[in-house]
């Protein structure tokens, strides 16, 4: 089965021995990506998380519980970051462009005054439902957490229907569980990260049954090429600008897809020189690329290089 929501195609593979409804889980599955939407898409302005965000006021206002765990989710990763990754950078997105997709540099003066406004310190969780502002003009962008969740959400329509072996991708991030019909393992190509190119970086087989998500981050597919000059749509929170370091793509696999998501972006944001001692301090199974003088260059961490041992190999 296969779609398009949330700006990205999706594509669903399953099997179960006695057969599987597939019209009946298409539905469910379209009727899923419907109510993310509503909910998470800062695309629509009638969704639940922009309603929060144009609402300017620091009182309380009922989001949901699914809103309020993901923004839990990503402060802690956030934390961990050292606010190198922050949900709240939604008025710098706008601010250089990339919502429009056209890029306009901002000055020294007109940055600052934006930053003023950033920052998870500013984000309260006021209860299990409800999130609460200490600057009005705070704005919250879910995308670089909404998709592993989705990933997630989509799975769990899928064992709901009594299936439990699939392949669920969303935009390249997916999320696997048991095997193959003929007992065989689910392989996963990982994209070598190069602007136009569709060639394999690495190859992932999966022998572990339970559930396990793969998801990569990068700096090669979404960016600005302006008077020499490549900006990427990755922003670091702390200096509200593109990051500039060499490294160009993040692959995490995790058996949770809303952390792994998170962390990608997270670790992609840091880069390789920061982001490899914080991957290590939290156990995070990931792979750096960094582009070196065009060469490209693998970095794995150690819960990366023993993936073996949960019964993943990778080449």
């Amino acid at each position: 089965m296969s779609g398009f929501a949330q700006g990205t195609t999706w594509h669903v593979t399953v099997w179960q021995p006695g057969g599987v409804n597939a019209d009946d889980l298409q539905a469910n599955i379209n009727s899923e990506f419907e109510r993310l939407d509503k909910a998470l898409s800062n695309y629509r302005s009638d969704s639940t998380i922009e309603h929060f965000n144009q609402a300017k006021t620091t009182e309380p206002l009922m989001v949901s519980d699914e809103i309020v765990t993901l923004v839990q989710t990503a402060k802690e990763v956030s934390l961990a970051s050292q606010s190198c990754y922050d949900l709240t950078i939604k008025p710098l997105f706008d601010l250089w462009g990339f919502t429009g997709d056209t890029l306009t540099t901002p000055t020294s003066a007109t940055l600052a005054e934006a930053q003023e406004h950033i920052g998870f310190d500013k984000l309260i969780t006021a209860s299990s439902t409800k999130l609460q502002k200490t600057d009005p003009k705070l704005r919250v962008d879910l995308s670089s957490i909404a998709q592993g969740y989705s990933v997630g959400r989509i799975a769990s329509v899928v064992e709901a229907a009594g299936i439990q072996n699939y392949l669920v991708e969303i935009g390249g991030e997916l999320q696997t569980r048991g095997h193959k019909p003929d007992g065989a393992p689910w392989r996963i190509g990982v994209e070598k990260p190069l602007p136009g190119g569709r060639s394999l970086q690495k190859a992932l087989t999966i022998r572990q049954v339970s559930p396990v998500a793969v998801m990569t981050s990068g700096t090669y597919r979404h960016y600005f090429d302006d008077q020499g000059k490549r900006y990427s749509h990755v922003l670091d929170a702390r200096t509200g600008k593109p990051v500039a370091h060499d490294t160009v793509s993040v692959t995490v696999v995790h058996d949770n897809p809303t952390q792994a998501d998170a962390w990608s972006t997270a670790l992609l944001c840091l880069g390789a020189q920061e982001g490899i001692a914080i991957a290590q301090q939290h156990g995070i199974a990931a792979l750096f690329v960094t582009d070196e003088d065009s060469q490209l260059r693998e970095m794995p961490t150690a819960a990366w290089q023993t993936l073996q041992d949960k019964h993943i190999e990778v080449k």
